[in-house]
């Protein structure tokens, strides 16, 4: 079993590829770079090409969903994006928090960001900005966003319930959240789950959906709303990397599911005690 610090250094040195790969020829999904078929591409991630803001460059294909587009963002607003790649979340919010809003992505990967940087420059944006930080410890102080987003990067970050804490701290007392990610219902065979690229690639960190949704009610979180849920099938060429023909059988044929969720939460007050009236 990998530690925190070996799980993230696999995750950064993943990325850092993908951040590295000539455009042209990098067909990534959330299943990595290079390893998975047209089918997950489409499946993975979505359509982003009739979305205000949306810079063709900066879009890596590595989301599992539109958070932008769920997250209730006002013109003026500040925005954070969490695991902002090379800044496509970052644009699509900018179109609509407005030049008199600021967005800000954090990202884990030095390439990813640097990438970033070189997209806003080219698009002359001076109200975004990207940080190096991890999402565990975000390189923000308190109560500055009115939004965070994030696409498809929580679920690769080993300490789930530190991460969400971090989302409450850096949230404004008004603030919300929407967060696309991948989920489970059921386990996945110990063969995937024990893949670095299944790993790096959002299915094998992917944890329960109850768990997940929960960690988020107990991170303090209110109005808790499943804004999205779509069914993520892994085509047969990618399973056959991991499981032999009898096994692929058994996976399809289990009740497991892996789902593609976009969930939207508002920070609320947290309880001290039972008896208080914020319960």
């Amino acid at each position: 079993m990998e530690t925190n610090e070996q799980i993230k250094e696999m995750v950064k040195q993943k990325y850092s590829e993908i951040a590295l790969q000539d455009k042209a020829t990098n067909e990534s999904s959330c299943c990595g770079a290079g390893g998975c078929s047209t089918e997950v591409y489409n499946i993975m991630s979505e359509e982003y090409n009739e979305i205000d803001g949306y810079a063709k460059e900066a879009d890596l294909g590595l989301g599992c969903g539109l958070p932008t587009n769920f997250a209730r963002i006002k013109k003026g607003d500040t925005v954070i994006d969490l695991g902002s790649g090379a800044g496509n979340d970052c644009f699509v919010a900018r179109a609509e928090t407005g030049e008199d809003g600021r967005v800000i992505g954090i990202d884990f990967t030095e390439a990813m960001i640097e990438k970033a940087k070189k997209n806003a420059t080219q698009l002359g944006y001076q109200n975004v900005e990207f940080r190096q930080g991890d999402i565990e410890n975000i390189p923000m102080t308190a109560n500055v966003a009115d939004v965070v987003v994030s696409n498809c990067v929580m679920n690769l970050v080993p300490d789930k319930p530190k991460a969400f804490a971090e989302v409450y701290r850096i949230l404004k007392p008004t603030g919300h959240f929407s967060i696309s990610d991948i989920v489970l219902v059921g386990e996945l065979p110990e063969k995937i789950k024990n893949a670095a690229e299944m790993y790096a690639g959002c299915v094998a960190s992917a944890i329960q959906k109850e768990d997940y949704l929960n960690i988020i009610k107990e991170s303090g979180f209110k109005n808790i709303i499943l804004q999205k849920e779509k069914a993520i099938i892994i085509p047969d060429d990618i399973l056959r990397n991991y499981l032999n023909e009898d096994e692929i059988e058994t996976y399809k044929n289990s009740d497991t599911k892996i789902f593609s969720i976009t969930v939207f939460a508002e920070k609320g007050e947290k309880c001290c005690s039972p008896n208080d009236n914020c319960c």
